[in-house]
């Protein structure tokens, strides 16, 4: 594939997620125009063996990334990037079908400055459904959507942006802020279907609160490093 062939470059960081890897991938709706970069942050399970083994339609670039962290995953695999447009991507959330035609239309916007999808959760409990509403009410009316809902832009405009901030957490976040000065963030109908397991594990309040408490730290200044410790060993 060459680079005049690439519309949209789909940058995915894993790390440690061997037992849902291939799983995940094989959801992924491929076209030929499309380039999927999968970021390793130096795993010490067997991610990497897995996404070189799996059978694709579709040849992925599996690169390991020199610096460990999200933010350094996600610079570099858009440094590596050939497509007009960047799309990141968990890999624990899979794109709508139409998630093509959803970009361009939202990237052609007058004053768009970048895109992001509205969240879905894997889970059927009602709960679930009144966090997708309060996720899709802070998305559209403070143009705030997070690292899961599939951020997207034009490549030209991540370069002038310098990339995501080099911080071990609220990486998306800080982007955000700052694209939120440079136009308008636009948000699809369409749904990225994201997992539960955090959730599920925490508890829908404690993980909200978490997050609530990752904000209000970035706000006070709080070093990364502690906010990121506290997010990954909650008490």
């Amino acid at each position: 594939m060459n680079s005049s062939s690439i519309k949209i470059s789909l940058i995915i960081p894993v790390f440690n997620e061997a037992s849902i890897v291939e799983d995940y991938l094989l959801k992924i709706p491929i076209r030929p125009d499309l380039e999927v970069i999968i970021i390793d942050g130096q795993s010490d399970d067997e991610t990497v063996i897995l996404c070189e083994k799996i059978q694709l339609k579709f040849k992925p670039k599996i690169v390991i990334s020199p610096l460990k962290g999200r933010a350094n995953q996600l610079n570099f695999g858009a440094s590596l990037a050939l497509g007009e447009i960047l799309c990141f991507l968990h890999l624990d959330s899979q794109l709508p079908l139409d998630y093509f035609s959803q970009i361009e239309e939202l990237l052609s916007r007058p004053r768009a400055i970048a895109g992001a999808f509205s969240l879905a959760i894997d889970a059927p409990q009602i709960s679930f459904r009144w966090l997708e509403k309060l996720v899709d009410w802070r998305s559209r009316f403070f143009s705030l959507p997070y690292g899961d809902q599939g951020l997207f832009l034009k490549t030209s405009v991540f370069k002038t942006m310098g990339g995501f901030a080099p911080m071990p957490i609220m990486e998306d976040y800080e982007f955000v802020q700052r694209l939120k000065k440079r136009g308008t963030i636009h948000i699809s109908q369409a749904s990225v279907l994201t997992s539960s397991r955090r959730w599920q594990k925490l508890g829908i309040l404690k993980t909200t609160l978490i997050n609530q408490g990752m904000i209000l730290g970035y706000y006070l200044k709080i070093d990364p490093e502690i906010l990121a410790r506290w997010y990954r060993n909650p008490q």
